[in-house]
């Protein structure tokens, strides 16, 4: 039988300014392990820490634009496009346009805190 998401369970969010995090389906939410999928919206100058997560995070971005900060390179992923980034890989996302930035985020398996490895704020 089908499970219907009537709304999200917002969570805290590290970087700043923060940002809203509206999980969907995931851990918090709808209890899911295997997959998380979230609607995201950043400010003009967020930035998080780096992280090194143990799951693959897609990423398409709905208005504005993200820069995706990887150890290859600086990615901006702009309105109607989308990122994956593979679990193991050192990652930092940021939006330092003016619009701030508008995105979904599905992790698989789901987001957890434990499992996204930060780097250490300073």
């Amino acid at each position: 039988m089908p499970t219907r998401i009537d709304q999200p369970t917002v969570i805290q969010a590290h970087g700043t300014p923060p940002k809203q995090i509206r999980e969907f389906i995931g851990r918090a939410n709808s209890k899911t392990d295997d997959l998380s999928i979230a609607h995201m919206s950043s400010p003009a100058g967020w930035e998080e820490p780096g992280q090194t997560p143990e799951f693959e995070e897609y990423t398409l971005v709905l208005q504005g634009e993200l820069v995706v900060e990887t150890k290859e390179g600086e990615f901006t992923v702009s309105a109607g496009q989308a990122i994956i980034v593979y679990k193991g890989e050192w990652v930092r996302y940021r939006t330092p346009g003016a619009a701030g930035c508008d995105y979904v985020s599905v992790c698989r398996p789901a987001f957890s805190p434990q499992t996204v490895h930060r780097d250490p704020e300073s």
